[in-house]
């Protein structure tokens, strides 16, 4: 069945656009009784029907009935088929060759755009292979040695070193298991046959699940959280917009040397709610805002550089907003730390005062 609705989306579109063109025709014949306008007329019908349906064949077909409909209805004598009258074949011939231009344009446009939209994804595997080779291998490697180090030498190592080997232990599995959880979220919306589960979210009931989950990680880092007081409801899917906000908040956590405040925030704008994660550390350096959100940024930096480094997680969240349509964008505040923002649009007649 899903083989035939392009098919049947194609001659619906044919069959309307056609019917509309005889219609407009017919207007003007009774308004202004200008029978040369039709071949004109039904011209632009098979162009809109060339560029609205997939190939050849519809383009080819409306001509082909539209030098009929002109014969037919719109050519002395009226209501009668004349198929060898000059006018009738050079009609016809003028339709096939608009008819056959414009199906071919439309034709190549389509299929330049579908290898763009295969490019970019290609890119973005290619970015996310990259980085997950690199951020898997430091935190395994130094699993590995922590724990070399604890049954080589169990008896010698004083009760300190071990409790500390431990946590560096358990801090690296803990991001190992964020890094599954973005990647299992990109593979969710990468690729032509996922879709994503969009249903109606209450956004306080999202934020509150999201501090939280946040809370849990890191039980004193406070998040100033500003939401309309309103009811708002969005169409979105709320795992994957949950695991943007968490990689938002994280980012911030580990990589904005000097933080003090932490800030979430969501405001209507239009038919768009803005959230917005801003926080008042080190800002992003100038030479990282270009592969920002590619997943180019390694996991590790170096100790003076701040926030010089953001790892796959931002990769992700541009993934998961464009998936939703939307952008996600990132700038130093001018009073100091970084802004990171996106918006998605909200259902109709949801947003009551």
């Amino acid at each position: 069945m899903s083989k035939n609705k392009p098919i049947f989306k194609d001659f619906l579109s044919t069959v309307l656009i056609l019917l509309g063109i005889f219609g407009l025709n017919v207007l003007l014949q009774t308004v202004f009784q200008t029978p040369a306008l039709s071949p004109m007329v039904f011209v632009l019908g098979v162009f809109l029907v060339s560029w609205r349906t997939t190939g050849y064949l519809w383009g080819i077909a409306a001509s082909l009935l539209s030098v009929l409909a002109v014969n037919w209805a719109f050519t002395y004598p009226y209501w009668l088929l004349d198929l060898i009258s000059p006018e009738c074949i050079s009609s016809a011939v003028v339709m096939l060759i608009v008819a056959t231009m414009t199906s071919t344009l439309t034709t190549r446009l389509k299929h330049q755009e579908k290898l763009k939209a295969e490019a970019e994804k290609e890119r973005m595997r290619g970015n996310l292979l990259r980085a997950v080779s690199h951020d898997l291998r430091t935190p395994l490697t130094a699993i590995y040695g922590a724990c070399s180090a604890m049954i080589d030498n169990l008896d010698e190592l004083p009760k300190e070193k071990q409790l500390k080997l431990l946590s560096d232990v358990r801090s690296d599995a803990q991001w190992l298991n964020r890094m599954v959880e973005n990647l299992l979220s990109v593979t969710r919306v990468d690729g032509d046959k996922v879709r994503l589960s969009k249903n109606s979210t209450v956004l306080e009931e999202l934020i509150d699940a999201l501090l939280v989950k946040f809370h849990q990680h890191y039980p004193h880092q406070k998040v100033h959280v500003q939401i309309p007081e309103e009811f708002v409801s969005i169409p979105m899917d709320a795992v994957l917009i949950e695991q943007v906000l968490m990689n938002l908040l994280e980012n911030a956590v580990f990589h904005a040397k000097g933080m003090q405040n932490l800030w979430l925030t969501v405001q209507i704008s239009g038919s768009k709610a803005v959230f917005t994660i801003c926080d008042d550390g080190c800002g992003i350096p100038a030479e990282r805002t270009e592969h920002l959100f590619s997943g180019l940024l390694e996991r590790e930096g170096s100790t003076d550089s701040g926030r010089s480094n953001m790892g796959i997680g931002l990769s992700v969240c541009s993934t998961i907003v464009k998936a939703h349509g939307g952008e996600i964008t990132a700038r130093n505040r001018s009073e100091g730390g970084a802004a990171f923002s996106f918006a998605l649009e909200m259902e109709e007649n949801i947003y009551v005062e």
